[in-house]
């Protein structure tokens, strides 16, 4: 698991002041690609290799609404993984209040330059190894 801390801008917020939902599903994309520059594997070193990682699903429930300023620390976890699909679990809590933000997963499989499924397993078993023992 990995903790990512962000603060909520301004201009994430909406009219009736609280950030707009639409922002959540980028919160827990810079989170994600925080959890795998810690693993060793930033998204710069998956694209040179010749690996990309686009998103197949996902969803996120509202809990608590979060406004201008506040802090969040979004954590991530491998939920599954297949070698081929990859599931990521995200929690968003407030650092101040304790209260849950935002419960969200997302999907993501693993396709080459020329957008053919590729298998971590079998193709980069280093990166498997570390993404399998995130599992556990």
């Amino acid at each position: 698991m990995s903790e990512y801390i962000r603060t909520v801008n301004y201009y994430e917020t909406d009219k009736m002041g609280i950030t707009h939902h639409s922002n959540y599903i980028r919160f827990m994309e810079e989170a994600r690609l925080d959890f795998l520059r810690k693993l060793g594997y930033p998204m710069t070193r998956l694209e040179a290799e010749g690996v990309v990682s686009p998103v197949v699903s996902v969803e996120c429930k509202y809990r608590n609404t979060s406004t201008f300023a506040d802090v969040l620390n979004i954590s991530v976890k491998v939920e599954k993984y297949t070698g081929v699909k990859v599931e990521f679990a995200y929690t968003g809590v407030n650092t101040e209040s304790g209260k849950t933000i935002f419960e969200a997963k997302s999907v993501h499989c693993f396709v080459n330059s020329q957008g053919r499924p590729v298998s971590v397993k079998k193709n980069f078993p280093e990166f498997d190894a570390k993404l399998s023992a995130e599992l556990m």
